[in-house]
């Protein structure tokens, strides 16, 4: 995956406006990686970097590969995604613009077997399905979705005023799914004063694997993200009714959907209606878990460990092993 994602950068097409330069975070990589970014990296001499970082997490991983980049603009991608032919073309013209901040567009699912009846639309971003319509619009808080971390392109500056992703969230070394790394992050941009758009023509190709496409996945998913809410909430209050420390429409969803779920047999309503409301209701027990049991272990409610502004300009201290070529 992380070769046909670097391949694609660097097939994608190029213009006299940009300067590219790609930086392969390996993390906890157990397989041929280091391998085939040899070959690439011999393949495209002086453009592509590889960076083993032994610290296993997502956030941590991308903190390092920030830091050791000193261009204008940090675009990311997953390496499970593949960039459209036209993603710099549309991100040099956008940048034209010297008010703009940052940039994200949608992600374009590519299934390896069909799309299950069973999966409910309001959760197509479990498997990293994310589309907010064909008008370029601008991100704001009444924005429907989120700048996410797989197709976002952000000034250096930006990044600099409100530091890196914060470590206590996002994938790491445990088996929970932990998330919202590019939940906060989205959120302080906006707080910073930051200007970002939505493109919609700022397309990557999102490969669906199949470890996805189970039921106990999406349960496990909607519990873990709610529990990174949970953590998350005291960082960025939100101005609506709260109940036991969660938004009270989280727990009218919850209750509406218990309810659904008790008459669902007399009802006999579809398959994908019965697992959105069972969905809901893991999605609240996590808010509950993150907010009153996990985050007070590991974040102190009233004193966050913002991540320091990066020092973009000079290396990282972090323990890295560089390869750079063959």
């Amino acid at each position: 995956m992380l070769e046909r994602a670097v391949r694609s950068v660097l097939l994608a097409r190029q213009t006299d406006t940009l300067t590219v330069r790609i930086v392969a975070i390996c993390n906890g990589c157990t397989d041929d990686s280091l391998q085939r970014m040899r070959r690439v990296m011999a393949e495209a001499p002086g453009h592509v970097e590889f960076i083993w970082e032994r610290r296993v997490g997502k956030s941590p991983a991308l903190n390092v590969g920030i830091s050791r980049s000193a261009a204008d603009l940090i675009g990311m991608i997953d390496d499970d995604e593949e960039v459209d032919p036209e993603w710099l073309t549309v991100t040099a013209a956008a940048f034209q613009d010297p008010t703009l901040d940052f940039i994200g567009g949608p992600y374009v699912p590519v299934w390896r077997d069909r799309q299950p009846d069973w999966l409910p639309a309001e959760y197509l971003a479990v498997i990293g399905s994310a589309d907010a319509g064909p008008d370029r619009r601008p991100f704001t808080p009444d924005f429907p979705g989120i700048l996410k971390g797989g197709n976002a392109v952000v000034r250096r500056t930006a990044l600099a005023r409100v530091g890196g992703y914060a470590e206590e969230l996002g994938p790491g070394p445990s088996q929970r799914l932990f998330s919202c790394e590019d939940e906060d992050m989205y959120l302080r941009l906006l707080e910073s004063g930051a200007r970002g758009e939505y493109l919609p023509d700022l397309v990557i190709y999102h490969h669906v694997s199949a470890e996805r496409l189970t039921r106990n996945y999406f349960r496990q998913w909607c519990f873990w993200r709610g529990v990174s809410r949970g953590i998350m909430a005291p960082w960025h209050p939100q101005a609506v009714p709260h109940m036991a420390g969660v938004p009270r429409f989280i727990l009218g969803l919850a209750s509406r959907g218990a309810l659904n779920l008790m008459a669902d047999i007399a009802r006999r309503r579809p398959r994908t209606a019965h697992f959105r409301d069972e969905l809901r209701i893991w999605d609240a027990a996590g808010f509950l878990y993150g907010r009153h049991v996990h985050g007070r272990r590991t974040v102190h409610p009233s004193h966050r460990r913002r991540p320091l502004p990066m020092r973009l300009d000079e290396p990282t201290p972090d323990p890295v092993e560089d390869h750079a070529g063959p």
